[in-house]
C-alpha cells in the first residue's frame, strides 16, 4: 500500500483529463473534493488488489449524469458518502475498499475522497481505463459481474437503492432517476469481492493514469523526445490536426450529445467528424471510421497540449486528435456487444488502431 497526498494529484488529474476522452466531467472539480478530503482526513491509502483478502468487499463510486450538467451543478461531495453507505446498508456488510469504476474524468478522483473519508483504501484498479457514458460499459459486465444492487444519491439527501436483472436495464433505471434528480448524482454500484475484481478489473489504473499525466506534462514543457515516449508508452498515434469549423452540442436523454467537425491544417479539404455522447466516441475522416470504441479518442489543444473536454470545445479552436488503444482486458469474447460501435448506435465496423480485429 502507498499513501497519496495532495502533491500526487497533479499528474493524476492531468492523466484523468486525457483518459476522460473529452467527457467524464472535469477532473479539476473532483480534485477540489479530493484535496478537501485529504486536508480533513489525511493522505489516501491506495492498495493493489493482491493486498486485500479475496473475500474483502469492494464497491465502485462515482458521478453519473451529463458532463454539461455537472459544470453548472458541481457535486457537493456528501452525496457520494451517502450512496456508499446506502449500498453498504442494503448489502448488510461493511465496505472494505472503494474502487473507481473508470480511470478517466472525475470518477478517477472522487473515489479517493470517498475512501479517505470512510477510512478504507482506494483500489488501484477500475473497469474501463478510460471513460464510457453508460454504466454497463465495463470489463466487469464483460466478466459477468452485476452492477446491482446500486444506490443513487443527490446533494439534497434523496437516495434510491435498487436491483436490476441486467446491467443494461440498470443503466436505464439509473439514467431515468438521474434525469429527475438533476443529472449530476452519486452512484455506488458493482459490489464485488476482491476475488471477482481480480478476474474482471483492469489493474494498476491509477498508476497508469499518473504516468500518462507525467508524460503529457513533459510534452507541455516541450522536452526532447517527450512525444515519442508518450506514444510508445500508450501505443497511440496522432490521427488528425486541424481547426474546429463546426460544433453541435445538446443535452438529451440524460447525455451530452453532439458532433464536432475539424478542418485539416495541411489540406483544408480534409475533414474529421467526431461523434460525442458525453465522451468523444467515433472519429470519421473523409467518410471512413478512423478510431472506434472501445479505443480512445483524446483531443489536445494544438499549442499547449492541454486536454480538451467536450463542454469546453469552441469554434475556431486548434486541436490535435490522438487515438489510443484500449486496455488489453477488453480483449475478451463479446466486447463489441458491450462497447463496440453498435452499442452506441453507430453502425460501422470496428476499426482497431493496431489494424487487426481482436
Amino acid at each position: 500500500m502507498r499513501q497519496l497526498g495532495k502533491p500526487e494529484l497533479d499528474e493524476l488529474t492531468l492523466g484523468a483529463t486525457l483518459l476522460g476522452n473529452g467527457g467524464g466531467g472535469d477532473p479539476a472539480l473532483a480534485r477540489l473534493i479530493a484535496e478537501q478530503a485529504i486536508d480533513d482526513y489525511g493522505p489516501v491509502t491506495v492498495a493493489k488488489l493482491d493486498e486485500f483478502p479475496d473475500d474483502a468487499q469492494l464497491v465502485t463510486v462515482g458521478v453519473v449524469g451529463a458532463s454539461t450538467a455537472i459544470v453548472e451543478k458541481i457535486p457537493a461531495g456528501r452525496e457520494f458518502i451517502a450512496a456508499v453507505r446506502a449500498l453498504s446498508s442494503y448489502l448488510g456488510r461493511k465496505v472494505d475498499g472503494i474502487m473507481p469504476v473508470e480511470a478517466g474524468g472525475m470518477n478517477t478522483l472522487i473515489p479517493l475522497a470517498v475512501a479517505v473519508e470512510l477510512g478504507v483504501p482506494c483500489v488501484d484498479a477500475d473497469g474501463m481505463r478510460r471513460t464510457f457514458p453508460q454504466i454497463e460499459m465495463t470489463t466487469f459486465t464483460l466478466g459477468g459481474i452485476s452492477a446491482s444492487p446500486m444506490s443513487l444519491a443527490d446533494e439534497k439527501g434523496n437516495k434510491i437503492t435498487f436491483e436490476a436483472i441486467t446491467n443494461q436495464v440498470g443503466e436505464r433505471l439509473v439514467r431515468g432517476s438521474a434525469m429527475m434528480l438533476g443529472l449530476a448524482n452519486a452512484l455506488a454500484s458493482y459490489p464485488m469481492t476482491v476475488a471477482q475484481a481480480k478476474a474482471t478489473a483492469i489493474p494498476d489504473s491509477l498508476e497508469y493514469c499518473s504516468t500518462i499525466g507525467r508524460l503529457l506534462r513533459a510534452i507541455q514543457r516541450r522536452e526532447n523526445g517527450a512525444w515519442q515516449e508518450f506514444l510508445e508508452f500508450t501505443g497511440g498515434r496522432k490521427v488528425f490536426e486541424g481547426k474546429i469549423i463546426d460544433l453541435d452540442r445538446r443535452t438529451t436523454t440524460g447525455f451530452a450529445r453532439g458532433t464536432v467537425t475539424i478542418e485539416g491544417f495541411v489540406d483544408p479539404t480534409c475533414t474529421m467528424r467526431i461523434e460525442m455522447q458525453n465522451e468523444l466516441l467515433l472519429a470519421i475522416e473523409d467518410g471512413l471510421p478512423v478510431v472506434t470504441p472501445p479505443d480512445l479518442i483524446c483531443m489536445l489543444d494544438h499549442d499547449t497540449a492541454e486536454p480538451v473536454t467536450t463542454e469546453s470545445l469552441s469554434y475556431g479552436e486548434r486541436v490535435t486528435v490522438l487515438g489510443l488503444p484500449c486496455a488489453e482486458q477488453w480483449n475478451r469474447e463479446g466486447f463489441l456487444d458491450v462497447v463496440g460501435p453498435a452499442a452506441f448506435g453507430y453502425y460501422v465496423d470496428f476499426a482497431p488502431l493496431n489494424g487487426t480485429i481482436r
